[in-house]
């Protein structure tokens, strides 16, 4: 019954994490509205006023991939992506207030207008010298090209759902990737000036929620609701293109091809702001992870936690244990592990003694460049009773094998916060004095603590 309630509790919870899709679903026709407006928009349109407009040329800036619109159904003539990518980048130049954009891509219709309007004012003006001539064309000092490079579907795909007793609920989602080029070209040299690479990722998701179950003899209800979302490609593209103006236009003001109304101090402050985010972006892997470089290849440890004895006696209880340990990285994200231990090991009334262990082995990262990374150990070690000893011919020190694994969350370059939990092999019986049955004596160590980092990184580190 515990279950039910809480596929019931999931299944409405999901709905209402996306009340806002499922609450304004369509239910009349819509008026014409103009496009939508995203925070990379608002970005473009907030950059600085230049100090001289830059007169660039697009001829063409199209889908270079190729792709047809994936099917579950069988083939489609549909492209994946739009092939109006030339206007969206010209309305990106206006929107940014930093280039005058001139016709290009249909520059034919352009020109075939012009000779129609030189034969007209012949014919019909008698060659009156008087009357005035066409004015000039402009002529582009830039020239942008590119295009939409890559577009990868299911670069990951999941789900999650839950049925119990003919209620339940289920999500599923999907993310494509669409990837652009921009660059700049001279046209009096030639030069690639600025050569910018964005990407943008799709998200499409679906949940539902279902209900399937007899009430009562012969009564049974059924009950089903749901929705999709598609992010629209269209506006993915639009966002990348935005954003690569956006690059285009600061990292021109830092390699000087142009200049801000307002001189240094406003370009210094622009180009830092684009840095950090970028440097940020940088950062953060194909799957939206932040990829850190460990600055430090050594590590200091100390850390609280307990120790559960599990031996011959069918009580034990949780007592106090005290852990340091170092490392230092041989390779990535493995490192050579000593580490010291004084804990306690209860057994209730019948067993209760302090120990004190030394190990040695390894540790492996297994994602080294991520702050929160979980990590598995392994080695070999002794231990020694601390306490006064029971029994006078009884073994003191005994031998073990040790293995566990943990997480650790990096706070600060140089600081870890860590967990960790390990199970602990003595090979022996004699442990809490008394030999019962054939499986050797062995007990856990439980613990969170800290890692301070020092010394320097390596390169293959």
């Amino acid at each position: 019954m515990r279950f039910y309630n809480f596929t019931i509790i999931v299944a409405i919870a999901s709905i209402l994490t996306s009340c806002g899709s499922y609450l304004s679903q369509p239910v009349d026709f819509e008026a014409p509205r103009t496009g939508e407006i995203s925070e990379t928009t608002k970005r473009l349109r907030s950059l600085p006023e230049p100090e001289e407009k830059v007169v660039v040329g697009v001829y063409n800036f199209r889908d270079l991939t190729g792709q047809y619109k994936p099917s579950e159904v069988g083939s489609t003539f549909s492209t994946a992506v739009t092939q109006g990518a030339t206007s969206i980048l010209v309305k990106a130049l206006e929107d940014s207030g930093w280039f005058t954009a001139i016709e290009r891509e249909n520059i034919g219709n352009l020109l075939n207008e012009r000779n129609i309007i030189r034969s007209t004012r012949q014919e019909y003006q008698g060659g009156n010298s008087s009357e005035p001539q066409l004015p000039p064309l402009l002529y582009a000092g830039i020239l942008l090209e590119g295009g939409i490079v890559s577009y990868d579907t299911n670069i990951m795909t999941g789900g999650l759902g839950a049925r119990y007793l003919g209620v339940g609920a289920s999500t599923q989602y999907r993310q494509d990737r669409v990837t652009i080029y921009l660059r700049a070209i001279s046209t009096s040299s030639g030069k690639i000036l600025k050569n910018v690479y964005i990407s943008k990722t799709i998200l499409s998701q679906a949940l539902d929620a279902s209900l399937f179950k007899y009430v009562s003899f012969q009564r049974l209800l059924e009950a089903e609701t749901g929705f999709t979302r598609n992010e629209p490609v269209q506006i993915a593209v639009k966002e990348a293109i935005e954003k690569a103006v956006e690059g285009l236009v600061v990292e021109g003001i830092e390699d000087k091809i142009w200049t801000p109304k307002g001189g240094d101090t406003i370009a210094s402050q622009l180009v830092n702001d684009y840095s950090l985010d970028k440097e940020e972006e940088e950062l953060t892997g194909l799957y939206n992870r932040k990829y850190i470089e460990r600055k430090y290849n050594s590590a200091l440890g100390v850390s609280l936690g307990a120790s559960l004895l599990s031996a011959d006696f069918s009580k034990n209880y949780l007592a106090p244990q005290l852990t340091i340990d170092y490392k230092n990285h041989i390779y990535r994200g493995l490192a050579l592990q000593l580490s010291g231990s004084v804990f306690e090991l209860n057994g209730g009334a019948a067993f209760t003694e302090t120990f004190g262990s030394l190990g040695a082995g390894l540790n492996y990262t297994v994602l080294p460049n991520d702050k929160l990374t979980p990590f598995v150990q392994a080695g070999a070690g002794v231990l020694s009773r601390l306490s006064e000893i029971e029994i006078s011919d009884a073994k003191s020190n005994f031998f073990k094998l040790q293995y566990g694994l943990g997480m650790e969350y990096l706070i600060t370059d140089n600081l870890g916060l860590k967990g960790f939990a390990t199970h602990n092999i003595t090979l022996s019986d004699e442990l809490d004095y008394t030999i019962n049955g054939t499986r050797d004596d062995h007990y856990f160590n439980f613990g969170i603590g800290v890692n301070f980092y020092l010394g320097k990184s390596n390169n293959n580190n």
